[in-house]
């Protein structure tokens, strides 16, 4: 079951109906969100459930032994202890292949054979959100951070909170727990506000992400020597609109579910192809994972505090680990590498940067947007033979298009909706439009999502 999907349009009424008979009951709440959010996931494949429920328990129990306890080594075990199942259950269901393959060749190398199994098992959905939301939880009891939850119920939902269960915003347990603990208010504009958003992400996933998927993303880098460099550059622009608008697509609409449940998510996307450099960009896409892997990890390995050198080792790690984050695949890991490296340099930059006029401000603007356009195409080509062929498609300037019209249109509609402040596309524009008016347009949006998505497409990141 998907946001754009029919399946959810019945769903989520039933939802917020039950819920609204209860949710002044803290415990009967919480109890019917937790039985939800695990229906809501069951739709995929009911099995794996059981993953997010193990994962659950483990750091659950983890946690109470580590608040329990005084003794640094009692508590940095529990907390290996954390780290070793979480990450091990994602290295077998994630990663398994990609390893085996890797090894296989290594030894190759050496004139050796060696034939290693092959993981048959499908990739749970959203494994590494919950994963990554769960361990942050553990982290930040063994820092001392936060208290200990005792409430296993509240602790299971924060884990499984279905809006953002299978692709984000990545929730820390500072921020939503508190929630769960206060008598809960949905406020009429706390929820025409979230139904809006939803309707906004709706309309980036479906009339901008998978128009663009459709009529040139996939096509162009399913075949890059049979068009010209003019639709391989239209191909990188759509490909960077398509991937902005499905996934913050997505983050709306969780963020917007959520909303009219009463509660808030941290907002994911500001606008990130106005960054001005690469450390700008970082903070304003998915932002939930950059700030993870920031204070989990590059903190963790001691951040800038080692001097220059030892500062662009532990990004160049952060980064190529934040790569394999994504997905089992070089192509991830080089796409983490690469941003590594722009990071570092971005860093130097930095130390010398003026206040820059509007002319300046625009010229990083751009320059920064086509270094994130090389970065998706990494990202997206899998094949490196294709990537050649794109890269030297590129180069040869050819002109001609064999593109439907309307690509440019829709890439542009994409740029103004990104350009345009924010103030003046936001949800409050949704909101201060009469009452029949605002269900003429949602009605309106809803029939276009019909006529686009018959086949219901899965939102990019679910593969993550």
């Amino acid at each position: 079951m998907i946001f754009n999907s029919l399946e959810f349009v019945l769903f989520f009424p039933l939802v917020l109906l039950l819920f609204s008979a209860v949710y002044q009951r803290e415990r009967t709440r919480d109890l019917l969100l937790l039985v939800i959010s695990y229906l809501f996931y069951m739709a995929w494949y009911w099995e794996y459930a059981g993953l997010i429920a193990f994962s659950t328990f483990v750091d659950y129990f983890v946690a109470r032994r580590i608040g329990a306890s005084e003794d640094p080594r009692q508590r940095k075990f529990w907390l290996i202890v954390s780290l070793f199942v979480n990450l091990g259950v994602l290295a077998v269901f994630k990663y398994f292949n990609f390893f085996a393959e890797v090894s296989v060749n290594l030894i190759d190398v050496f004139g050796w054979q060696l034939n290693l199994p092959r993981s048959e098992l499908l990739l749970p959905v959203g494994i590494s959100f919950y994963t990554f939301q769960s361990l942050s939880y553990t982290i930040d009891v063994y820092r001392r951070q936060i208290p200990v939850e005792h409430n296993f119920s509240k602790f299971a939902l924060y884990v499984s909170f279905f809006p953002q269960l299978v692709a984000g915003p990545i929730v820390r347990a500072a921020d939503f727990l508190p929630q769960l603990r206060r008598p809960l208010q949905v406020t009429r504009a706390q929820f025409d506000g979230g139904l809006a958003l939803m309707f906004i992400g709706l309309f980036k996933k479906v009339i901008i992400a998978d128009t663009l998927g459709v009529l040139a993303v996939d096509a162009v880098f399913a075949n890059p020597s049979q068009y010209s460099s003019v639709d391989l550059l239209l191909g990188i622009y759509a490909y960077a609109f398509q991937i902005y608008g499905d996934f913050s697509g997505y983050s709306d609409m969780a963020i917007g579910a959520a909303a009219m449940l009463g509660f808030t998510l941290p907002l994911n996307f500001n606008r990130p192809y106005l960054a001005q450099n690469i450390r700008d960009f970082w903070t304003r896409w998915h932002i939930s994972l950059s700030s993870w892997l920031k204070d989990y990890l590059y903190i963790s390995l001691g951040g800038n505090r080692g001097g220059k050198w030892l500062t662009m080792r532990n990004l160049m790690i952060t980064m190529l680990l934040g790569g394999l984050w994504h997905g089992a695949a070089l192509n991830f890991i080089l796409w983490g590498g690469y941003h590594g490296v722009l990071l570092a340099f971005s860093r130097q930059q930095d130390r010398h940067a003026e206040v820059g006029s509007f002319w300046r401000t625009w010229r990083n603007r751009i320059i920064t947007f086509h270094l994130v356009c090389f970065g998706w195409l990494m990202f997206r080509i899998s094949d490196w033979s294709h990537f050649v062929d794109y890269l030297q498609g590129l180069a040869a300037l050819t002109g001609g298009s064999q593109l439907h019209h309307y690509v440019p249109l829709v890439i542009l509609l994409a740029a103004v909706m990104h350009v345009l402040p924010k103030a003046r596309i936001d949800a409050d524009i949704l909101t201060r439009l009469p009452r029949w008016t605002q269900a003429g347009v949602y009605s309106l949006l809803l029939l276009l999502a019909v006529g686009f998505t018959l086949d219901a497409p899965a939102f990019i990141y679910f593969q993550f």
